[in-house]
């Protein structure tokens, strides 16, 4: 019995879709689902309805592609409500989300937490608001599609609906046990460190929020996982280790291999290599 994780599956790509669809039964084993299978309701469904039948149980936290909305849907049908059908997408099919119990492992009793955050620019240089933030991308003719796509409602602002995701997340956690260990799951990056991308440096201010950069300690994790960056990688903080767990888009896969070649195991814990501790570790997924 393992535990996986995958995120970025994108089937809105006639490739991903197929390659998804192929995946094999994995019998007992379970799976975490980062965020981003696709763009639509339709997509999400999709991904949901091939991954139950492989998986005995499935664990799922939104992306920002999963929460895109046309821009003519009127505001009551965009942002939280939108959120609201994935979720209940996901409960009909049993899929574990955000609004759900935490899931405990039953082989080590570690509690996996599905986490919904979403960002509020602060990845990027300290003191800009949101649109300073926007306007600073764009020097470099970077702009992310949230801006249009992505709802706030009934939020003010992503910034402000960032914010309630957060506290509502670290009251969940903070009424957990002082006992228990976790597997904290979030589509989102937790630390700013984590999201270094050297052609885009300045698409960080859409991936993540300063709140939860030290969730790792503060909530007794032993492994993140994450997605979103399209950059695999295994990377150690404070001895906790962080697992991007991307597909990404169909350049950013060999399509010689499979879905299940991109799973990343979990729990078990893979076998330790040299050099894995404290900080200083990027063992990277091609």
């Amino acid at each position: 019995m393992r535990l996986w994780a995958i995120s970025d599956l994108h089937v809105g790509f006639e490739v991903n879709r197929a390659a998804v669809e192929a995946m094999t039964d994995h019998g007992d084993d379970w799976l975490i689902l980062a965020g981003d299978t696709g763009d639509t309701l339709a997509q999400l469904t999709l991904v949901l309805d091939v991954v139950t039948r492989r998986f005995a149980k499935v664990i799922w936290t939104p992306g920002n592609h999963d929460l895109w909305t046309p821009r003519q849907w009127p505001e009551s049908r965009r942002g939280e409500t939108h959120y609201a059908r994935l979720v209940e997408a996901c409960r009909e099919r049993g899929v574990v989300t955000p609004e759900d119990s935490f899931v405990v492992w039953p082989e080590t009793g570690h509690a996996i937490a599905p986490c919904f955050t979403l960002y509020d620019y602060s990845f990027g240089p300290p003191g800009l608001s949101a649109d300073e933030a926007v306007a600073w991308a764009a020097e470099t003719k970077v702009q992310c599609a949230d801006e249009l796509l992505l709802a706030p409602s009934p939020h003010a602002s992503r910034g402000a609906w960032c914010a309630a995701r957060v506290a509502l997340t670290e009251a969940r956690l903070d009424a957990l046990d002082d006992e228990t260990r976790l597997i904290l799951v979030n589509h989102f990056p937790l630390r700013p460190d984590l999201a270094v991308l050297p052609r885009i440096p300045r698409f960080t201010i859409w991936c993540g929020t300063t709140r939860t950069s030290d969730w790792h300690k503060r909530y007794r994790a032993d492994v993140v996982v994450s997605g979103h960056l399209h950059m695999r990688s295994t990377r150690w903080r404070a001895g906790v280790r962080f697992e991007e767990v991307s597909l990404g888009y169909p350049a950013q896969w060999q399509q010689t291999k499979t879905v299940d070649d991109y799973l990343r195991p979990i729990l078990p814990a893979p076998p330790p290599v040299a050099g894995w501790g404290e900080d200083t570790t990027v063992i990277r997924h091609w």
